[in-house]
């Protein structure tokens, strides 16, 4: 005992000793490290120094030489979380025309109507009362239950719409919702009668902007064991995504679905989910034969709990694009005031919402942002030792840490501040209505942009002198 006790004090005392030193000759200590260590890097040859990683990143780029070197260690397809590294053109060129002279902005106490309509000639339309909804991400697969609970509460103080994402179906999740659209997936959980017919919308799942229509395997090990009754897996059973709903599916099996999922919802809003591509006027023909209630379009910027690099960097088109293509579409084939569009994919900010609103789309969705936005205040929880996501992905070690209640409330608070930066912008450009704002209020300060989305290019009227 007291030998130990003695050993204890010795290591103490050497701890004690070698932090004086440092502190003492800390100077001298750094210089001789940083002396040393730039004799080496300026001397050595370079195939022996340390510095020939600079060249190597500024070539191949940091991340890629990372993710090759997971690639080199794993030897399978990466995951990569979140999204693309790629710079995709985005709205930011866009801006907003004020009203200053005549018409004037609107007075800040003038009520705001944000409402809107999914699915207007379905029996049973999705009324909601903002244009922001939760857009898809998976219980099981991809999130925690605490986190889903988290967003559905959100929905439910905002008044809008939380979809399901293609993993289980979470029974607290759909009770707490204002809205449940359940996202109808290439699985074989989620199609329970009695689940279909509490559904407040439908959303079939045929691609997704991070993935496009490829099917994926959930490793049993990292799915939660109380997720897994949810999924309908044994055990040690894989979570299977297919890549078809029918095997040598057509698109008759397809407007066969729709028109059972009709039957079976007694008239919710039957839509499609595809992401956006260069041959997205073909998938808008194909979804409009199947005859949708609404069509998402998910940007190629669009984010994911984790897929291929190649299929999130190279593959698809981005949002902007995607969304004026299907709205000139749409309008061609005359069904624009028939076919709701929702939009989603690498929307960030409330602008950002309101740009796509101007250009046609009838409601966004969100993702990342708002998980973003639930997580605050609790993803210094993991840090420094683990990474926020800890906190929220379905497979998670800090799941259980994670506060339903403070992680609803951050979402409702990001929800209602994108709410009022919205309004505060449509009183400045006096609109009374989310349905008086159109690509007229939209100004550009990139010609191609300008061109391409029909909009007013900014330097248009000192060229026209």
């Amino acid at each position: 005992m007291l030998a130990s006790i003695l050993g204890a004090l010795m290591v103490y005392l050497l701890f004690l000793v070698t932090l004086l030193v440092i502190v003492l000759f800390r100077k001298r200590i750094i210089r001789w490290f940083f002396v040393d260590f730039v004799k080496i890097i300026f001397s050595d040859e370079y195939h022996e120094n340390i510095a020939e990683m600079l060249p190597a990143a500024k070539h191949i780029g940091l991340l890629n030489t990372i993710e090759n070197q997971l690639r080199a260690e794993e030897g399978r397809i990466l995951h990569r979380p979140i999204s693309s590294i790629k710079s995709w053109p985005s709205l930011d060129p866009i801006t907003f025309n004020p009203v200053q002279t005549s018409p004037f902005p609107l007075d800040r106490e003038t009520r705001i109507d944000l409402s809107t309509v999914i699915g207007k000639r379905a029996k049973k339309p999705l009324h909601i009362e903002i244009p922001i909804m939760i857009g898809g991400m998976a219980y099981g697969i991809a999130l925690s239950r605490e986190v889903k609970i988290a967003l559905a509460k959100a929905s439910a103080r905002l008044k809008t719409a939380v979809n399901s994402g293609e993993g289980g179906i979470l029974p607290e999740e759909q009770q707490e919702a204002y809205k449940y659209i359940l996202q109808f997936s290439k699985t074989a959980w989620g199609k329970e009668e009695e689940i279909l017919s509490n559904c407040d919308m439908i959303e079939i799942k045929l691609g997704q902007g991070a993935s496009a229509g490829i099917g994926d395997v959930i490793l049993a090990s990292t799915i939660p064991e109380d997720a897994k009754k949810y999924l309908g897996l044994a055990e040690d059973e894989d979570a299977v995504i297919h890549e078809t709903f029918f095997e040598n599916q057509t698109l008759a099996d397809l407007r066969e679905l729709v028109d059972t999922l009709r039957q079976v919802t007694k008239g919710v809003p039957i839509g499609a989910k595809i992401m956006t591509s260069g041959l997205i006027e073909q998938d808008l023909e194909n979804l409009l034969q199947i005859g949708v209630d609404f069509i998402a379009l998910d940007g190629a910027q669009g984010g994911t709990h984790g897929t291929a690099p190649i299929l999130q960097d190279d593959f698809g088109i981005p949002t902007l694009h995607g969304l004026v293509r299907a709205v000139n579409y749409l309008e061609k084939r005359k069904v624009r005031d028939k076919v709701s569009l929702i939009v989603g994919g690498g929307l960030r900010v409330p602008g950002d919402f309101l740009k796509v609103l101007a250009l046609g789309a009838d409601a966004v969705y969100v993702g990342t942002a708002i998980l973003f936005a639930a997580n605050h205040n609790q993803l210094l929880k993991p840090l420094p030792w683990e990474g926020p996501s800890e906190m929220v992905f379905s497979e998670g070690r800090m799941t259980k840490q994670f506060d339903i209640e403070q992680g609803a409330r951050s979402a409702e608070h990001y929800l209602r501040a994108c709410v009022e930066e919205m309004e505060t912008a449509l009183r400045a450009m006096g609109k009374r209505s989310l349905k008086e704002l159109s690509p007229a209020d939209l100004v550009s300060y990139d010609e191609t942009i300008a061109r391409m989305a029909g909009i007013p290019f900014s330097f248009a009227s000192i060229k026209k002198q």
